[in-house]
């Protein structure tokens, strides 16, 4: 019995040790490189926010941040790795909307709350796209050709599950409309077909399309926001035109949940001021990517809201599993 209580004692006093060692680790964070996982390839738009974060990230913190590209499973494999990554700050993500999705489709065994949100550092909304040669200069005038050909409007997206597709149902939902979903490897290769004119509009974001409607090649006719774009300040949102729809991709930094506290102080403040580097908020101009910072309480909450939609729009369209 006496051994018994002995080697309780050394175990409580281990455990002492090893927790005192944890928060000293922790309060002295960083003291090496940290690696930031991108779940997918390097050149996306999910790859410059991130690079754009490290190198403006140098001043606000003591040791680099690298960027790794690692793909697999439209992001799941990667996310999860996040997930499951020891919680101690030198493994962190560069999180997605898809943490909102994947889980749905029955791909992914993270959810939501796997993660703790550090900060949004980008949004990106979802458009209707038309080629420039296309009959329909306003969105009226597409939604009505829709309305009077349910199913013959080929709608593209960057595949089946994928936030655009999903953007397009939304749309359809809300409006009592058929299209004919397309699916393509990524968005780049529907705005292909777009500007070959083989399908007749695609659902992806401003940011995908802006090259081609600056050269003249195609047409933005909404954008599915909460307000203009304000790259586009001519282009109305779907929610002016009585369609109820505010979609967009995310992305921003997130860390395992069972992160300590220390830690996650550590990259909010730094976060926050990153994000609000005139550099940083420069570069994803030149990139036409949406600056869109939202500290760790908005971003959970964007995010929970986001768990509940997806949920709901992939039961009504069958992809839930």
């Amino acid at each position: 019995m006496k051994t018994r209580r002995t080697f309780s004692k050394l175990m409580l006093g281990l455990s002492a040790v090893l927790l005192a060692g944890g928060v000293a680790q922790a309060a002295d964070y960083p003291t090496k490189q940290i690696e930031l996982i991108v779940p997918y390839a390097a050149g996306g738009g999910t790859d410059l926010v991130a690079r754009a974060y490290a190198d403006a990230a140098k001043k606000y913190l003591p040791q680099a941040i690298g960027v790794v590209n690692k793909t697999g499973g439209a992001g799941a494999v990667r996310l999860t790795e996040i997930m499951a990554s020891r919680p101690d700050g030198y493994k962190i993500g560069m999180g997605t909307v898809e943490i909102a999705m994947l889980p749905h489709m029955g791909v992914a065994r993270f959810t939501v709350d796997d993660y703790i949100p550090i900060a949004r550092l980008n949004a990106e909304p979802t458009a209707i796209t038309v080629n420039a040669e296309a009959p329909w200069k306003t969105i009226d005038e597409f939604l009505a050709y829709a309305k009077a050909n349910p199913g013959k409007v080929r709608i593209g997206n960057s595949g089946t599950g994928a936030i655009w597709h999903i953007a397009a149902e939304a749309i359809e939902e809300k409006t009592g409309l058929t299209f004919n979903h397309i699916p393509y490897d990524g968005a780049n290769p529907a705005v292909t077909a777009l500007l070959g004119k083989h399908i007749e509009a695609v659902s992806v974001s401003p940011a995908e399309v802006i090259a081609h409607v600056a050269a003249g090649k195609l047409r933005i006719l909404a954008v599915g926001a909460d307000e203009r774009a304000k790259a586009f300040p001519d282009v109305p949102t779907l929610k002016e035109k009585g369609v109820d729809v505010s979609i967009y991709t995310w992305r921003g930094i997130v860390v395992p949940k069972k992160t300590p506290q220390a830690v996650v102080n550590v990259l909010r403040e730094a976060s926050k001021k990153t994000a609000e580097d005139p550099a940083f908020r420069e570069t994803l101009s030149k990139m036409n990517l949406t600056w869109a910072y939202a500290d760790s309480a908005v971003f959970k909450a964007a995010m929970d809201k986001d768990n509940l939609f997806f949920k709901d729009m992939m039961t009504k369209i069958g992809l839930a599993r």
